[in-house]
């Protein structure tokens, strides 16, 4: 099941964060501002991540990196799977394709 997109903005985690790190409670900004006090600790975590301070995970820029190139690879192993089926955007045939293709090239008259 895909995971769903964080309902957070990024700028209002970063402030979240800013304010954990200047001293505020944890929970007082989870009472005050929604997030759980454990959604908040992920953050920073993260954050510390980001910024180096951190080594027990991965960065957000690796974690983007590692999403990308699984893609790629489960782009390339369908592609594999199922060779020329690539049609490329939204399916559409190429001007080769199909009966008028091999009128084309002179194998059906």
């Amino acid at each position: 099941m895909p995971r769903t997109r964080n309902p957070y903005p990024p700028e209002f985690r970063a402030q979240i964060v800013a304010l954990a790190r200047a001293r505020r409670s944890i929970e007082d900004l989870a009472r005050e501002f929604e997030p759980c006090a454990a959604t908040i600790h992920g953050w920073i975590k993260q954050a510390d991540r980001d910024g180096g301070r951190r080594e027990d995970g991965v960065s957000s820029q690796e974690r983007e990196e590692l999403r990308r190139l699984r893609r790629e690879n489960r782009q390339l192993r369908q592609a594999e799977r199922y060779p020329g089926e690539g049609r490329g955007p939204r399916g559409a045939r190429s001007a080769t394709s199909g009966a008028e293709g091999l009128r084309q090239m002179g194998n059906v008259h």
